[in-house]
């Protein structure tokens, strides 16, 4: 529970500056973790990016005061970090549907998006098929693809770069170097800093590494493994959702900031679904070790 307050806090610190800059570095070191991990983390729990969140409050609040006071809409735009009225027209428009200056008529209809309060909710559902375990480091090698450090980028960046993949048919050139444990074709996402944040798509060997591959150690960490069946590229999402919001809260560990690892059948083609397995790293909270 005390990571979901954190990320409260977090939020109450956005909401207390919309008409300020809002440092998404100070967020996350509210929610005491890492700026890259910290847009992850919102996108995954909100179901919308960090930046969409802030553009949609921002343009809700300008909304109400346009309608509420005598303020001019350069005094609004200037209010909420639009230098330019150009700007703040499009990002207005493409919240409420209507200009800045039609927001001022009584009667209009304006799109209100409220702050996002995080809690736990007891709902039913389905369960979650998971085993902790704890695995010596692991080298890959595979093709990467540079990644962005903003969170939303990076969820078609990814789908993207396996579509360019299976389509050069680079999966099968890559399984022939699978030589050891575990045996498929992993996806692995990789945060050093912000200049150096890569996804592989890669298999465990310890064969040399061949012209235009890249290798990677993925090093010895604690793991809960979710195991699903299903497509792909929902299942995975839907996991580390499922993990935030409901595994996190209650499992008496934190999230462990190290590389996240899918892990996927050998196939050949397009194959959108299967069994898959998603590791995320794990800790012990602070006060349990």
């Amino acid at each position: 529970m005390e990571w979901l307050k954190r990320l409260g806090e977090a939020i109450d610190y956005i909401e207390d500056n919309l008409d300020k800059d809002i440092s998404y570095d100070d967020a996350a070191r509210i929610a005491c973790c890492s700026t890259y991990y910290f847009q992850r983390i919102f996108s995954y729990v909100a179901g919308i990016s960090l930046s969409e969140y802030i553009r949609r409050r921002k343009m809700t609040q300008a909304a109400f005061e346009l309608q509420r006071t005598d303020s001019k809409v350069l005094e609004v735009a200037l209010k909420y970090g639009y230098s330019s009225p150009t700007s703040f027209n499009r990002a207005f428009q493409n919240v409420n549907g209507i200009t800045p200056m039609a927001a001022k008529n009584i009667g209009c209809t304006l799109r209100a998006y409220p702050s996002i309060q995080f809690s736990v909710k007891v709902q039913g559902g389905s369960a979650m098929s998971y085993h902790i375990e704890k695995k010596e480091e692991i080298r890959i090698i595979g093709i990467r693809t540079p990644l962005a450090e903003e969170a939303e980028e990076n969820m078609k960046n990814i789908p993207d770069f396996w579509k360019r993949v299976k389509q050069e048919n680079q999966v099968l050139e890559i399984a022939k170097y699978s030589n050891a444990n575990p045996k498929g074709i992993l996806g692995v996402s990789v945060y050093n800093n912000p200049q150096d944040i890569y996804y592989y798509i890669a298999v465990p060997s310890d064969a040399p590494v061949p012209e235009g591959f890249a290798e990677y150690t993925i090093p010895a960490a604690m793991w809960v493994v979710f195991e699903n069946d299903g497509l792909f590229k929902d299942d995975v999402q839907n996991v580390f959702r499922r993990f935030l919001t409901e595994f996190l809260p209650f499992s008496g560990y934190e999230y462990a900031e190290q590389p996240d690892v899918e892990l996927y059948p050998s196939f050949e083609g397009q194959a959108p679904k299967g069994h898959s397995e998603v590791w995320i790293a794990i800790k012990k909270r602070k006060a349990e070790l």
